[in-house]
């Protein structure tokens, strides 16, 4: 019996520590899984939101809803859909993904459903600085997803786009950084935030350099604008934002080797 508790305790321990949003209907949980992967709980549903098998999802809890932000692998992994989406739970995508999840429902940019009893809005994600990695206007989503009277914007992959800086009445929002080329740096982000002025700020996404290791362990890195490491790039968003909005970190990556 005392070694059964002792392991029960370890796993415990091991789950990732969750953030709270007071809510009406009780707190908003909040956990960063990996990347742009966040698990998100309230009054008893789980939200699963851009969930990728590249984290460790044996604790990411069964889905009531899954949102789906654009088609690439570490927003769409169907492998992780799977395994965490409860039986005839929706999925809500972007047009792009239709193919690889034929029962998704698609959201185009600026349309809102009620999917498992849970607001979403979409909202435009794209890019406005051209060049590789593209990312279109009209192919891929943020969400705004509003449980217990509070706005959750996840902003997916975009620019400062003008569907963005409309935003209203946002509590928390996360934000992009370090997208190549030189799109959304530390600066750029945080002016971005302080045009739609939501509550809490998250950045995520900002490890470029993890995402293309995972699929190519010999990726060659990509330096950031101004030479920063990822650790500085972090700090230079904090000081960017200069107390505009409480800004938290979660723990997206694991530790660089």
């Amino acid at each position: 019996m005392r070694v059964i508790v002792m392991l029960a305790l370890a796993v415990m321990a091991a789950l990732p520590a969750a953030d709270r949003v007071p809510a009406a209907g009780g707190d908003i949980l909040i956990t960063p899984i990996i990347h742009s992967s966040v698990q998100l709980e309230h009054a008893g549903k789980v939200i699963q939101v851009d969930p990728w098998s590249a984290g460790d999802l044996s604790s990411a809890k069964p889905a009531d809803l899954v949102v789906i932000t654009d088609d690439v692998g570490h927003h769409l992994d169907v492998k992780a859909i799977q395994q965490l989406r409860k039986p005839g739970a929706p999925v809500i995508i972007a047009a792009n993904g239709k193919s690889r999840v034929p029962d998704g429902i698609v959201l185009a940019n600026g349309a809102s459903t009620d999917a498992a009893g849970i607001h979403v809005e979409a909202i435009a994600a794209y890019d406005i600085k051209p060049g590789e990695p593209s990312h279109p206007k009209g192919e891929a989503n943020g969400y705004v997803i509003t449980l217990g009277g509070k706005r959750l914007f996840f902003a997916g992959v975009t620019e400062c786009v003008a569907e963005v800086q409309a935003l209203k009445n946002i509590d928390v929002a996360f934000m992009p950084m370090n997208i190549p080329p030189e799109r959304m740096t530390p600066a750029a982000t945080a002016a971005c935030v302080k045009t739609f002025n939501p509550k809490v700020v998250y950045v995520y996404h900002f490890d470029q350099d993890y995402a293309a290791r995972v699929n190519n362990p010999n990726a060659k890195p990509a330096a950031l604008p101004g030479g920063l490491s990822i650790g500085e790039s972090l700090e230079a968003f904090k000081t960017a934002m200069n107390g505009a909005a409480e800004v938290r970190m979660g723990d997206w990556y694991p530790p660089r080797r």
